[in-house]
């Protein structure tokens, strides 16, 4: 039903994503340092539920009303342009602190972890965009079963991610320990962070794409 090429690019696009520093990665990190990693697990079972929202209104319609209404789309695009420009902000201005360094959070219950991490993936607008515009480029028209395509496109979109994102709430505490020895590798992150954030609300902010319907 869906090709191989489709497959491989989803996979690209999700690794690229999922590799860039934005607000889930830090919402994980954040938590699996302060609270551990049973902690950092709970909170990625909710990015993963948020995935799935956004990959349900997608398959079911999404793309569409922002086809129709090029205002909400434009609207959505700038505004994660410049949730994303002020997180840069926050890694590169005077004072910034890393994404690995310890900080000190009050304990969550396990139902606040996973509806914190829900509500971060909600607001996230890397994912936003990705499953507005960008999942909607893999599916074969030609090919018919658009929802079930776009369901199983999703699918491996999520499974990168969960894989990449346990990894990094696995490692979280022991690269906080490695970075907290290397103040001078702590400032390198904070940098490459906030750089690498500040270019890709750039990019957001001024791509002229509109997504296509599914």
């Amino acid at each position: 039903m869906i090709s191989v090429g489709a497959v491989v690019g989803v996979t690209l696009v999700a690794l690229g994503m999922v590799l860039t520093p934005g607000p889930n990665m830090m919402y994980l990190v954040s938590r699996s340092i302060a609270q551990g990693r049973r902690a950092g697990f709970t909170s990625l079972g909710g990015v993963a539920a948020g995935f799935l929202v956004y990959l349900a209104l997608a398959a079911t319609g999404l793309s569409v009303v922002f086809s129709a209404v090029p205002a909400l789309y434009t609207a959505v695009k700038l505004a994660g342009a410049a949730y994303l420009a002020w997180l840069a902000w926050q890694a590169v201005r005077p004072g910034g602190v890393s994404v690995f360094a310890p900080v000190e959070l009050e304990p969550d219950s396990s139902r606040r972890l996973f509806g914190m991490g829900l509500m971060t993936n909600l607001l996230n607008p890397k994912a936003a965009i990705m499953y507005a515009s960008l999942i909607p480029q893999f599916v074969d028209v030609r090919a018919g079963h658009l929802v079930a395509q776009a369901f199983l496109l999703g699918g491996v979109q999520i499974g990168v991610s969960l894989l990449v994102n346990a990894g990094i709430v696995a490692a979280a505490g022991a690269i906080a320990v490695f970075l907290a020895k290397r103040p001078a590798w702590l400032r390198v992150q904070r940098y490459v962070t906030g750089s690498l954030l500040g270019l890709i609300a750039v990019k957001l902010a001024t791509d002229k794409a509109r997504p296509s319907a599914i």
